[in-house]
């Protein structure tokens, strides 16, 4: 596992720590919070990955209108 990747999952456990604390919930334990911070971070980079795609289509698209005028 990378850096980076490393320290989205700490962040991602630190912000899960505070959202039970927050919520007044009993923190699960750790391993079932890294679990956890591993799946945030999943999604995470998948909804990224989704996004990017479209961001590069408006781009495209915005460079077809330029070449247009």
């Amino acid at each position: 596992m990378g850096f980076w990747r490393q320290q989205q999952e700490k962040l991602a456990l630190r912000f899960l720590i505070w959202q039970y604390q927050k919520q007044k919930i009993a923190v699960p334990p750790i391993p079932t919070l890294k679990r956890q911070a591993a799946q945030v971070v999943d999604e995470a980079h998948r909804i990224a990955a989704q996004r990017g795609g479209n961001v590069m289509t408006i781009i495209k698209s915005m460079m077809t209108d330029l070449r247009e005028k």
